[in-house]
This record gives C-alpha cells, sequence and structure tokens, in this order.
C-alpha cells in the first residue's frame, strides 16, 4: 500500500546503530519505494582530513560536492560505527548514511587475531544498512569500502531478525540489498551466501522448542539442503536402536519427542577421497533433565543445538560455493527433559567402542548424546578428519564471554587453520588444553571407564577430554560455542541483534572448509 511518510532531511545521527534526530526538515517519500544508499568514509590520521570511500567520493562528485559540504557541517570525523543519514540529497536514493570505517588500510592485527580492515567494513556496512533499514527503505545499496565480500556479510546479517512469531504488521521490512559502484560481483555474491547461512542457523537457533523439536528440526534440515543437491538421511528411532546407540537413547527417553538421527553428505570431489566428518550437537531443549537448571532464562537452551544449526547452515553454504571437498555431517537431535523415564544421575552405558560411560551428571548431557553418534561416523565413513561443534561447558562462556569460541584439538595444524579462518570471518576462536591432567579426571574411575562430568571446575576442558577419549586415531577438534553461539549479551558485535541467536560460528565454518579445499587460494 502506498503511504506517504515524512522524511527528515539532514541529520539523523547514529552511534553504533543507535539513532539520534538532530536537525528536521520534513518532505513526502512514498514509503514502498524508498531507495537508500551506504557510504563509508575513513577516520582522520595525524593533520589529514576524514576521507571518502573510493564510491563515496564518485557519489559525491555526482552531486557536486554537497555530500562533503554536509560532512563537514555535521562533523564526520570516520570513527568506526559513527555517522549520519542524509536524506533528500540526490534524486535516487532517499537516505544516504554515511558511516565511518575507521582507519583507511590497516589490515591484520596480531594482538587481536583480527584482520581489521575486513571486521571494520562488516561494521560500517551493517550499521548503515540497519539505520536505512528503520527508515523504511525498500531497496540499499551497499559500498564495498574495497571489500566487497564483507560489506555483504555485514549488511546482510544486520538487517536480519527473527519474527516469525511476530505479527505481520510489526515486522520490520527486509530491504532488498546491492553492491554499489564495484565491479567486484563475485565476493559480493559470496558474502551474500555466507551471511544468509548464518541467518539460517540464527532462525533454526532462535524458533521456540515447541517449533523446534527433532522432527521439525529434521524437516528444516530437508527443506533448506535438499534443493542444494545435498543427500540428507533421515534415521528414526527403530534404526537408532539397530545400531545400539544407547547413550543418545539415554537422555533422549526423558521426553515424549522421538529422537532423530541424521545422516548429511555432501560430495564436491572424487566419491572414494576421505571425507571431513562433523558432528553437530542437536539437542533441541536442555532442561538439564533430573539435574534441573536454574528457571531463570532457561528459555535460553532452547538453543542446545545451535551447533547442529551452525553445521546445517555451513553445509548448506558450502554446496553454494561448490566448494571440491567431501564433507559428511551427523546429527542426533532429541530433547534432555525430566520424567519417569529419564535416566537417573549414575546411571552407566556401553558404547559402541565397548567402552563404559557413567551419566553422573544429566545437566551435562551434551558429551553423552555425541558420544555413540561420533565413533558410529568413524566406523562407517573413515574421514580425514573429525571437527564437533556443540554448546557444552559453562567454563568457555565465563572464560570468553562472547568474544570467541573455544577450540580444543590434538592437530595444531587444525587449530592454525581454525586460527586462520576466524581472523578472517571475524567470529574467532581460541585453543584451550587438552591435557592428560584432564584426561585423568575423566577417565580414572574403578567401576566404569568414562564418566561425563569428570572431577573438578574445569568443565570445558572435561567435556573435551571425554570426547577425546572417543576419537583415538583421527585428527579432532571439538569447537565449544556456549558462550559465542547462543544468546549475544556479552560484548554485542555491532552487526549483530542483542539478545538474539547468533548463528555463530557458520562463517568460520565455511572458511575452514575453503582452506582445506583451496590451500593453494588462502
Amino acid at each position: 500500500m502506498m503511504q506517504c511518510a515524512r522524511r527528515l532531511f539532514v541529520n539523523t545521527s547514529f552511534n553504533n546503530s543507535v539513532p539520534i534526530v538532530t536537525t528536521i526538515r520534513f518532505s513526502c517519500v512514498k514509503e514502498d519505494r524508498a531507495k537508500g544508499l551506504v557510504l563509508g568514509i575513513y577516520q582522520k590520521e595525524g593533520g589529514k582530513d576524514a576521507k571518502l570511500s573510493h564510491s563515496a567520493g564518485k557519489f559525491n562528485d555526482r552531486i557536486n560536492g554537497k555530500l562533503l559540504e554536509l560532512i563537514c557541517e555535521t562533523k564526520i570525523d570516520g570513527r568506526l560505527g559513527r555517522g549520519k543519514v542524509f536524506n533528500n540529497i540526490d534524486p535516487d536514493y532517499t537516505s544516504v548514511a554515511v558511516v565511518g570505517a575507521g582507519l583507511e588500510g590497516v589490515g591484520f592485527n596480531e594482538l587481536e587475531m583480527l584482520d581489521e580492515g575486513m571486521e571494520n567494513v562488516r561494521i560500517a556496512a551493517g550499521i548503515g544498512a540497519r539505520s536505512l533499514q528503520k527508515l523504511r527503505c525498500s531497496e540499499i545499496h551497499v559500498d564495498s569500502m574495497d571489500y566487497a565480500e564483507q560489506a555483504a556479510e555485514g549488511s546482510v546479517l544486520s538487517i536480519w531478525q527473527y519474527t516469525e512469531m511476530l505479527n505481520k504488521k510489526y515486522r520490520l521490512t527486509v530491504p532488498k540489498l546491492e553492491l554499489f559502484d564495484s565491479n567486484d560481483v563475485d565476493g559480493w555474491t559470496r558474502g551474500l551466501f555466507k551471511a544468509e547461512s548464518q541467518n539460517l542457523a540464527r532462525r533454526l537457533s532462535d524458533a521456540s522448542a515447541n517449533c523446534m523439536t527433532p522432527t521439525l528440526f529434521a524437516q528444516a534440515t530437508v527443506d533448506a539442503l535438499c534443493p542444494c543437491g545435498i543427500t540428507v538421511e533421515i534415521r528414526t528411532m527403530d534404526w537408532i536402536e539397530q545400531q545400539k546407540m544407547h547413550s543418545f537413547l539415554m537422555i533422549a527417553k526423558g521426553s515424549c519427542e522421538p529422537p532423530v538421527l541424521m545422516e548429511i553428505s555432501y560430495c564436491g570431489t572424487a566419491p572414494e577421497d576421505k571425507p571431513v566428518l562433523f558432528l553437530g550437537k542437536g539437542i533441541t531443549f536442555n532442561s538439564g533433565g533430573i539435574n534441573l537448571r536454574p528457571c531463570k532464562d532457561m528459555d535460553e537452551y532452547r538453543a542446545g543445538m545451535s551447533g547442529a544449526a551452525a553445521c546445517v547452515a555451513m553445509l548448506r553454504c558450502v554446496a553454494a560455493l561448490s566448494l571440491p571437498i567431501n564433507v559428511v555431517l551427523i546429527v542426533p537431535l532429541c530433547e534432555n527433559l525430566p520424567s519417569g523415564m529419564s535416566t537417573k544421575p549414575g546411571d552407566v552405558c556401553t558404547l559402541l567402542n565397548a567402552k563404559s560411560m557413567a551419566v553422573r551428571d544429566l545437566d551435562k548431557a551434551g558429551v553423552v548424546v555425541m558420544a555413540d553418534p561420533i565413533i558410529y561416523g568413524q566406523k562407517t565413513y573413515k574421514p580425514r578428519l573429525v571437527v564437533d561443534v556443540a554448546t557444552l561447558g559453562t567454563g568457555a562462556k565465563k572464560a570468553f564471554g562472547g568474544g570467541a569460541s573455544a577450540l580444543f584439538s590434538n592437530s595444531h595444524y587444525i587449530w592454525k587453520q581454525f586460527q586462520r579462518a576466524g581472523s578472517l570471518t571475524g567470529d574467532r576462536m581460541w585453543r584451550l588444553p587438552l591435557w592428560q591432567y584432564y584426561k585423568k579426571q575423566v577417565t580414572d574411575e574403578l567401576g566404569y571407564d568414562i564418566s561425563n562430568d569428570g572431577r573438578g571446575l574445569a568443565n570445558s576442558c572435561l567435556a573435551a577430554a571425554v570426547l577425546h577419549e572417543l576419537v583415538p586415531c583421527a585428527d579432532w577438534a571439538h569447537i565449544d560455542t556456549r558462550g559465542s553461539g547462543m544468546l549475544s549479551h556479552y560484548g554485542l558485535i555491532p552487526y549483530l541483534r542483542s539478545w538474539r541467536m547468533t548463528g555463530r560460528p557458520t562463517r568460520t565454518l565455511v572458511q575452514f572448509l575453503y582452506q582445506l579445499a583451496c590451500p593453494e587460494n588462502k
């Protein structure tokens, strides 16, 4: 419906996505035809003034220097994430957001383990796009600022919001995004693929637990991956029982929702090439079982399957990019709830590798659910390496907040690949110890081989030690996303919304596989 809206003319300013109106002039704009433009400006350095990006400079010339005059009047200095929205200064664009992109020419920062040039563009593009979205722009053109891929990532991630449960009249319009004045269409397209995949992980993780049961998650996965040519096999309770995956069933039996195990295969190279095996923890709601977690903020544990969501989203992006690599993903899906059928603390089961595991703490059900599936995956597919992604220990969350995902690995090469991938995507990882000290605390028992909780306070390290016992030979990495992959409320990333699920570390997983598949292009 056509609506006539009053628009601000010059000074709508924002600081890290918070708009502040300073000066007002009104004009009529057709709401459903509003078109916006995001431009970058580099920070003042030394005695030099703030400098427009190449595309912003060309736009300024097109409107006879009016943009630079407004920048001088409003004292925009190019500081990262700060800027203003100017309206009605160009006949083609209703609103133009000028956003600080920080210092020009910055690159890899070894102390931060981050490519700051790329991350600055994500932040600037994201803040600009979201500011124009709030002004109801239906189409937004984005300045690449020399990094088209990162500009696409930041803008697509920033305008997305989980609104499926909202009344339609309250939903924010998702504008169409286009690249402005750049020939790097391939980079822009890659960025769109990566960001849209992370948004898929966010949507799966943010859905309420009754709308994302194991069966519904499996259906959503089929809908997302099968059109991409990826093979998805859904295994039901009968098959799980036939395979004698007792550890998985011990947790699943506490809920009336039937468990599901998914085997997902992407073949990007010769079928005989060994695949990379991923395992995503898929507890669609983790109440802690008999060891019930505190009720306050328990709804966050609907994202107990965010590791599985990130892996599913990763595969969708890998297929879109047609990476030459074979990947297999195994996802055990169930709920962990208290009931008369629930596993009791101290119960013991025998795993597929003939070791016995005592489930002493049902709150730490993640490693129990993953135990038999990770053994099954190694026996079935003989992978070149194994990577599991899960929200396991609160230790990682307390150590890093949302700053990084914790990584444990028995391979220095894999760790270096993930470290590089995280520095390029802005979604960093940090290695934690996988020592005999922790192994002894989960295996030094008299009545059984392994305990699911171990002894001591280092619960993230202990969970990794349990999983390491189940991967005897292969190169392996465990990524704990308890702090980074759930609700974002620790050190907010400007292009991700606060108090929503993050979908991390989807883009880092994609970048990691790209480095393995195309090592000469790293």
